[in-house]
């Protein structure tokens, strides 16, 4: 029996949903032993509009009503009933282990807002890196690998979980971090090292300073890199590909999930496995959040099968992608989602149009001469929009007769104009020019709003 009571609030649009979930939880709670007290719905529930609902079970429980800011769990059975009901719930009431049991904090480290923090416990964290060890694994790395780990440690999810998995592997970890490029390249030259883990757009950064330094990055030992933390297109591959020695793969995961190791390329490269005895995927309509038919695209949705700390139901990432049905060439038998090129929330809307960034730097990199280096930069004067693209170009190109630079320009805002079917201002800068990211790379400067 309960020493203490539990406070539940389920929240939803209309009554009926919320109705079955609070007669469903109090009768399980009743069934169990325990005391329950069960309020009425609170709402607009005759208009579909925003309702809740208030279960309290436990040892002596007294009054249905939870107090605002003492609720232990939030039922959210839509997911914009989260924000308007979070300050009901009680400071750490998102944790669903004790906090005796929880033995590492992580946070989210998104380009905007608040991170999220998330919690583990001891089998998450097994799971986290058992889940980690089988992505370096499809990765074609064993016991023996050198693996530098130039993701950012700390709250960061990205470090601390490669390292893990890397270890159980039985590889040898160096866990440089991010930064100190030049001591990047130093250690992979001097250690000898066969993996590196980091994102896409820094190891674009350290094949350029590689060369700028006299290192021939082809002919490291270096084999495979394991990139992540932001969305990346087919063109930022074959460009590091063709400039490096490295097979470049795609992991994906997020901090609300476990982190990375949720999915994972293998050696054919033709979508990511999703780890399907730990996390179910689903694909919805972002516009409709109806269910998609495998093969379709719209927006990812995750639920945890295993975590305890912080389980998670029917998560939306605002990732769009879509399932593969077909059987992978590897043998795996779990399935595949296609390569994440963009989200429903890094779009921006442009003279009525949908944009995203990976849409402009599909068009840009189709076109020879340029660098994997770009900044969308957005305006108003006299109340209309303006898009800059601004990108590098190779020094041979920069270097060039002023007709050539034109005739390249005109190029680039025909390809972007045919990929988004609005025109582009596209403004030529010389190699380095646009600053370099350790982490995340950000694409849009968006300064209608300053």
């Amino acid at each position: 029996m309960l020493n203490s009571v539990i406070n539940v609030v389920i929240a939803g649009l209309g009554g009926q949903g919320v109705i079955k979930a609070s007669d469903v939880l109090a009768d399980a709670a009743f069934r169990a032993g325990f005391d329950v007290k069960k309020s009425e719905i609170h709402g607009m529930s005759q208009r579909g509009g925003s309702v809740s609902s208030d279960v309290r079970f436990g040892k002596g429980v007294l009054s249905p009503m939870v107090p605002v800011g003492e609720a232990d769990f939030l039922v959210a059975l839509d997911v914009t009933q989260v924000e308007p009901n979070r300050h009901q719930l009680r400071e750490g009431g998102v944790v669903a282990s004790p906090m005796r049991e929880v033995v590492r904090l992580h946070a989210s480290s998104g380009t905007t807002g608040k991170p999220i923090v998330v919690a583990y416990t001891q089998d998450d964290i097994n799971v986290w890196s058992s889940v980690m060890m089988r992505s370096f694994a499809a990765c074609g790395l064993h016991a023996g690998d050198i693996i530098q780990n130039a993701y950012g440690y700390g709250l960061f999810t990205g470090g601390l979980g490669a390292h893990y998995g890397a270890e159980a592997l039985g590889a040898t970890v160096i866990p440089i971090s991010g930064g100190n490029t030049d001591r990047q390249i130093m250690v992979m030259k001097d250690f000898g090292v066969t993996a590196i883990c980091c994102t896409p757009s820094y190891f674009i950064h350290l094949i350029e300073r590689a060369t700028e330094m006299g290192v021939e990055m082809k002919k490291l030992p270096l084999r495979a890199g394991v990139f992540g933390a932001e969305p990346w297109t087919e063109g930022m591959r074959k460009h590091i590909e063709a400039n490096s020695s490295v097979k470049a793969f795609d992991i994906y995961g997020l901090s609300e999930i476990i982190g990375p190791g949720v999915g994972i390329e293998c050696r054919h490269q033709a979508g990511l496995h999703i780890f399907e005895d730990h996390f179910l995927v689903e694909i919805v309509d972002p516009e409709t959040d109806n269910p998609m038919p495998d093969g379709s695209e719209g927006e990812l949705v995750l639920t945890t099968l295993s975590k305890n700390a912080m389980p998670i139901i029917r998560y939306r990432t605002h990732d769009i992608t879509a399932i593969v049905p077909e059987p992978c060439t590897c043998g795996r038998t779990i399935r595949r989602i296609r390569r994440i090129g963009r989200r429903s929330d890094d779009m921006f809307i442009i003279r009525g149009v949908n944009v995203f960034p990976s849409q402009i730097e599909t068009a840009l990199l189709a076109v020879e001469g340029t660098l994997p280096h770009y900044q969308i930069v957005l305006t108003r004067a006299k109340g209309l929009d303006n898009m800059e693209v601004r990108v590098e170009v190779t020094p041979e190109v920069f270097s060039d007769k002023i007709s050539s630079l034109e005739a390249l320009q005109k190029k680039l805002s025909q390809a972007i104009e045919r990929v988004i079917n609005i025109r582009a201002d596209v403004r030529l800068v010389e190699p380095r020019t646009i600053p370099r990211s350790e982490g995340k790379a950000k694409r849009v400067s968006d300064q209608r709003k300053m």
